[in-house]
């Protein structure tokens, strides 16, 4: 036996090789500091070759086969109800139209896939049946060419479209809006005080146009998406001291009179809308969106109660100070007074819109078969009543059950936003289309003072459809980031 075998095997120390074996060591990768974001672009590059399906969009291009079917319709129930026969002209300029709200989904599947579905369907739909509305009316009264209103739609309707895709494709964060509060701000008094601007105002019962060239437009449209854009920077720049504690009454916290400042220089501002510019719409859509938003910043009742009080009493201040303001007043309460009737600027176009919506009863006379031409600015002021003679009450039913829908889906947006700022962007904008939807339907219906905005989406106007479409594509924009990116919170 020798000395190995008697003190039994060597074991290798530190400096001895392991014996070399005929299988190779497997080796194990040690991770790494770096492998875990190298890791995860991998895994992103991956996902991004698979192609999950558009559940999204596949439903937003169901409900925009079904809107076309729909405003093809009623076009050609018009032409064959007004004047007998089908006009495939008119028929392929709405094919153009057509053609651009599609460009807008093949966008949006590019850009802004995890869009909300139901809001461009809305808008294309309320869209189209204005402008059949329009048309109808152009033939009753034998205007066509550039001169009918319903070609002139058509045009601002391409252009509004046109802007909606700018819209979507250039504004890749809407988040960047936020630098931009005090220059919005200021755009927004700007484009409210252009209609004054000596040479620049037209003439009109309101001071809100202003004319350039060959055309005209009104600036408080585009104003109010500018002053949308200030009041959510503003609040949320300012929300901690608008929600401090206060004194408690009646059951609600009340604000400290040292927080009152900004609901007063915006009512003070719709006031001078109102006095300087005689629109009385245009003052209290303002003020109304402020206070909604002011509300959705602090979540205080306080602020609403303050804000009706305040409207109301504005309102009766205007209109035993304004001349034009009490005869609104006076042509609301005494509408079938023939005193009021058959005064200048009296009640005549209210009581012929409301004649029109009973004439349509529940099922209305159908499309081209009515007589919406009688009433005076029955294509843009009173195209509800228009519509109402036309289509019924169900018919308009069915259009304040679109406005319902698409004004929830924009406030369901800013609840779900990602940030203060785009939440209060997306409920100011869709509360401002449901409250102008509201003044416009209880004018013409008789349940508030006629004011002179105009219905959204409906009534003829250039400048109210781009900026409607404008909001649709912030909507838009803000409702793909809600999906499509991390919580984050500004301000």
């Amino acid at each position: 036996m020798t000395d190995a075998a008697a003190t039994g095997p060597v074991r290798p120390d530190a400096t001895t090789e392991p014996p070399r074996t005929t299988e190779p060591p497997r080796t194990t990768p040690q991770p790494s500091d770096d492998a875990g974001p190298a890791t995860d672009t991998a895994v992103l590059r991956a996902l991004k070759k698979i192609r999950v399906p558009q559940t999204r969009r596949n439903r937003e291009l169901g409900l925009l086969v079904f809107a076309f079917v729909i405003n093809g319709a009623a076009i050609a129930l018009v032409q064959l109800g007004a004047a007998g026969r089908l006009d495939p002209k008119f028929l392929i300029y709405l094919g153009g139209l057509t053609a651009l709200v599609v460009a807008l989904h093949i966008v949006l599947r590019l850009r802004a896939r995890d869009a909300d579905p139901f809001v461009v369907p809305i808008a294309t739909l309320l869209t189209g049946i204005g402008l059949a509305e329009i048309y109808r009316i152009d033939v009753a009264v034998h205007v066509h060419g550039w001169a009918a209103y319903s070609t002139r739609q058509l045009a601002w309707a391409g252009i509004a479209l046109v802007g909606a895709i700018a819209v979507v494709l250039l504004l890749r964060n809407y988040r960047v809006l936020f630098r931009y509060t005090y220059i919005a701000g200021f755009a927004g008094v700007f484009l409210l005080l252009l209609p004054i601007v000596p040479g620049l105002g037209a003439k009109a019962n309101a001071d809100v146009w202003v004319r350039l060239g060959f055309f005209s437009f009104q600036p408080g449209e585009l104003a109010k998406i500018a002053l949308g854009i200030f009041f959510a920077g503003y609040l949320v720049r300012t929300r901690e001291s608008l929600t401090s504690t206060g004194t408690r009454f009646l059951g609600l916290t009340w604000p400290r009179a040292r927080e009152l400042g900004p609901i007063l220089v915006v009512w003070a501002v719709s006031l001078g809308i109102i006095v300087l510019q005689r629109d009385l719409g245009t003052g209290l859509l303002i003020f109304g969106m402020f206070v909604a938003m002011l509300y959705v910043a602090t979540g205080k009742t306080s602020w609403v109660v303050l804000g009706v009080l305040l409207a109301a009493g504005g309102a009766f201040l205007a209109s035993r100070i304004l001349p034009y303001v009490g005869g609104r007043f006076e042509n609301w309460l005494n509408a079938f007074d023939p005193a009021v009737i058959n005064a200048t600027g009296g009640s005549y176009q209210l009581v012929q819109g409301i004649f029109g919506l009973a004439q349509g009863g529940l099922i209305g006379t159908g499309l081209g078969q009515g007589r919406p031409y009688i009433t005076p600015l029955s294509q843009s002021d009173y195209i509800f009543a228009s519509l109402g003679e036309e289509i019924g009450l169900i018919g308009v039913f069915a259009l304040l059950c679109l406005y319902m829908v698409f004004a929830s889906r924009g406030i369901r947006i800013g609840l779900a936003g990602q940030d203060d700022f785009g939440k209060l962007l997306a409920t100011g904008l869709s509360f401002t289309i449901a409250l102008q939807v509201f003044i416009m339907v209880g004018g013409v219906t008789r349940i508030i003072p006629l004011t002179g905005l105009t219905t959204p989406f409906l009534a003829a106007g250039g400048s109210s459809l781009v900026a409607n479409w404008i909001i649709v594509a912030l909507l838009l924009r803000i409702s793909d980031a809600v999906r499509n990116r991390p919580r984050v919170v500004i301000g």
